[in-house]
């Protein structure tokens, strides 16, 4: 497989497929999330490409990014979805994806919500007793997998780690008792079993001691047909970081799968949910700076966007490397790189970059995951833009709002004299 960069500096000019980052802000304007389909093929390979078993499917956890140009390209790389919403699911339908090719894998939603769901002919994950309690008491014959929590803290911090024992996600492994009793009393029609014990796990030995676990869980449940271990894979967000090693936990975790399929007698579905894995390397934010400014401590420079735009440095503090595209090549200084929102919205802090300029582009990189899909119209701003690169061609998938998409569903009834 060809090495895919996600930006490369070519002569002093930063590109993407070919196609200088600056053309991309004077075509489309700024703020602009940008996102490159080579990025989001070479991650869906690299990681289809790592299990060696009879039948692997990919759920892609479309609330990365679900725009529905990005799903339709994973659609025709064979991904499935993985949807957390009624939402999720009709634009996964738009895009072309089968409901059988659908995961509905909520939390806290209504028993309504999963009747629309199963309406629709979805696959239906239930990460709670009471949820299945209700499919017990109710008779439902549906096809359904559970999610267990395996009570393994994993992740790159707690506000992304979501298998530990105080996680409100899935039911815990001590109570899996009760998940066989309901099946057994009710016959419920449990196909799979799956897990996701969070987000940025470096250390494959502790994924594979989470699937350990579902792997002892998934022995009693006798109608099978998956096992979904989830995600959390970890990519590169900096030049000296380290990823997981996804060969290695590939060769690790086929040999572990097909020998409880040995076991069992029966080829079953490995599956995994991967978002930030698929679409983070693929996806640059660029922004426009608006002003320099100096104080006592700090050197400021200050963009015209904000954590309406990108908050994962505010919410997670997770980092993004800044790049001055305007001047590659500057002599570095320490900038404290913050937005426009009337609220602490620091992108980073005393972070050395080429040296910056009023009006200069600045670029975030590993924008594919999370971000445009978190933001919003704080402080009544408009959302960017989105472009998608494909085959050395831009396209735009989402167009810039502009004042009349925060005003259309504002009603305004009295007038106040």
């Amino acid at each position: 497989m060809i090495e895919v960069l996600f930006m490369e500096l070519k002569e002093d000019r930063y590109e993407l497929q070919g196609i200088p980052v600056t053309e991309l802000a004077e075509k489309y304007g700024l703020p602009l999330y940008v996102y490159d389909t080579a990025i989001i093929e070479r991650q869906y390979h690299k990681l289809v490409s790592a299990f060696s078993v009879k039948n692997l499917t990919i759920n892609y956890a479309c609330k990365a990014l679900s725009n529905i140009s990005i799903l339709r390209f994973l659609r025709s790389l064979g991904a499935h979805a993985d949807t957390v919403s009624l939402g999720e699911i009709h634009l996964c339908l738009k895009a072309g994806f089968k409901p059988e090719e659908i995961v509905f894998t909520p939390s806290a939603v209504s028993i309504e919500e999963y009747k629309m769901a199963m309406d629709i002919g979805v696959g239906i994950n239930i990460d709670n007793l009471e949820t299945l309690g209700y499919f017990a008491d109710h008779k439902i014959n549906y096809p359904i997998c559970v999610r267990i929590n395996p009570h393994i803290m994993a992740g790159g911090n707690k506000k992304i780690s979501t298998g530990h024992i105080d996680s409100k996600f899935g039911i815990s492994i001590h109570q899996l008792d009760a998940i066989l009793e309901l099946m057994d009393s009710a016959g419920l029609n449990i196909e799979g079993v799956h897990m996701h014990t969070g987000s940025d796990i470096l250390d494959v030995e502790v994924f594979l001691q989470a699937t350990d676990i579902l792997f002892k869980a998934a022995a009693h449940f006798p109608d099978l047909n998956y096992i979904d271990f989830g995600s959390g894979f970890k990519v590169k967000y900096k030049p000296e970081d380290v990823e997981t090693d996804i060969a290695l936990f590939g060769r690790e975790m086929s040999r572990k799968f097909n020998d409880f399929c040995a076991k069992r007698g029966k080829d079953l579905t490995l599956m995994f949910e991967p978002g930030k894995f698929i679409v983070s390397e693929s996806g640059t934010f660029l922004a426009k700076t608006n002003i320099i400014k100096h104080s006592p401590s700090n050197l400021f420079a200050g963009l015209d966007t904000g954590f309406n735009h990108l908050i994962r440095p505010m919410f997670y503090e997770a980092y993004h490397e800044i790049v001055n595209i305007s001047n590659p090549n500057g002599d570095k200084k320490y900038y404290s790189v913050v937005g426009y929102i009337c609220e602490t919205d620091n992108f980073a802090w005393n972070r050395p970059i080429p040296e910056i300029r009023v009006d200069d582009i600045i670029a975030f990189k590993n924008a594919g995951a999370y971000c445009f899909q978190m933001s919003s119209n704080y402080n009544s701003r408009v959302r960017p833009a989105e472009v998608m690169i494909y085959k050395g061609k831009d396209y735009l998938i989402r167009e810039r709002e502009d004042l009349t998409d925060i005003l259309r569903h504002q009603t305004d009834p009295v007038h106040f004299s």
